[in-house]
């Protein structure tokens, strides 16, 4: 691995670092903001997948996320969002294919097939470069990205729901395999069985049985891709077509998007622990988030899912279970700090 590009940012250290990728063929490079507190032990991830035509950079550029992440301990992580280089296959002139649009999938077709194995890039190869190089405790991580990025992070996650304490997205393309502006591509990296395609659909993956407790989406209603491309409502109706609903939102402009979503996936990894409430079903693996209404005893411990095993309860934010969630398991109580 080497380093491209080191600076400081609210007490902690905003790199960019290349290396040679075995899995894409090429070298690959990467954003890792580490925040103060990783001085003293390991700190959850978060992953934060871009969009089409993006790099590593956008979200550094465009997005201020360095000072909450600070705040909460959180390192972030920013992959490229696309293999690169001049024996990279690409279509130059197209937007939606090739370089900066690699749908965060395993391309197997040629000649796409060598280089563009997104998702096994940042599934397995990325993250393992990243425990071996900073201090990244993988047993907290957690996923979010934009429009193409959201239907990354979403898919992700759905194929691994154990790895992912949560996963959020803005304005993600929640249905690519029908998308005008994603279709096209699927079929030069996937080919013409449309049923290959269903593993990188997050509204089909759903259909087909796949689960994660809790989605967070935001959507701007103003946004011009709404109704072609990107189609939030379809993600909404498989979710309630499951049992166990994640719940989508939607919300325009006026949420501050980084700030909210850092601070879910804050609360998920035990960093932020204030205002967290959240139901879990030990059998089906599903969760509610809702208002509070009954406490419930204190000196229990945590599910799994949000702490460590075993982990006991001190003196921190209340853990309550909702009226509105029943069905539920009552073993809550404090939030570890």
């Amino acid at each position: 691995m080497k380093v491209v590009s080191i600076s400081k940012s609210h007490g902690g250290i905003q790199g960019v670092y290349s290396h040679a990728s075995e899995v894409c063929a090429c070298d690959m490079t990467f954003a890792a903001f580490v925040p103060p507190q990783a001085k003293n032990r390991r700190l959850p991830v978060l992953w934060y997948l871009s969009g089409l035509t993006c790099t590593h950079a956008n979200v550094m550029d465009k997005g201020e996320y360095r000072r909450l992440a600070s705040e909460l301990g959180l390192v972030v992580v920013c992959p490229d969002t696309s293999p690169r280089g001049p024996d990279v296959p690409d279509e130059k002139d197209n937007w939606q294919f090739g370089c900066g649009a690699g749908f965060y999938l395993d391309a197997t077709q040629e000649p796409y097939a060598k280089n563009y194995r997104m998702y096994f890039y940042i599934a397995e190869e990325l993250p393992a470069l990243v425990v071996a190089n900073f201090p990244a405790d993988m047993s907290r991580q957690a996923i979010f990205g934009h429009s193409m990025g959201g239907h990354g992070a979403l898919t992700v996650a759905l194929k691994n729901p154990q790895r992912y304490r949560s996963c959020s997205a803005f304005a993600p393309v929640v249905q690519p395999s029908t998308a005008g502006w994603s279709r096209p591509a699927f079929e030069k990296y996937l080919g013409s069985d449309e049923k290959t395609w269903r593993a990188y659909d997050a509204t089909l993956l759903i259909e087909d049985g796949k689960r994660f407790p809790e989605f967070l989406v935001d959507q701007g209603t103003a946004d011009g891709f709404l109704q072609d491309g990107l189609r939030p409502w379809l993600l909404e109706e498989s979710c309630k077509k499951a049992r166990d609903r994640p719940h989508p939102a939607h919300a325009g402009r006026l949420r501050p998007f980084l700030q909210l979503h850092l601070d879910l996936h804050g609360r998920s990894s035990e960093v932020a622990c204030r205002a967290a409430c959240v139901i879990y079903d030990v059998t089906t693996r599903a969760t509610w988030s809702a208002i509070a209404r009954l406490e419930v005893r204190p000196g229990l411990s945590m599910p799994k899912r949000l702490t460590r095993p075993s982990m006991p309860c001190v003196a921190a934010s209340w853990i309550t279970k909702s009226l509105l969630a029943s069905p539920g398991p009552d073993n809550f109580g404090r939030m570890p700090l």
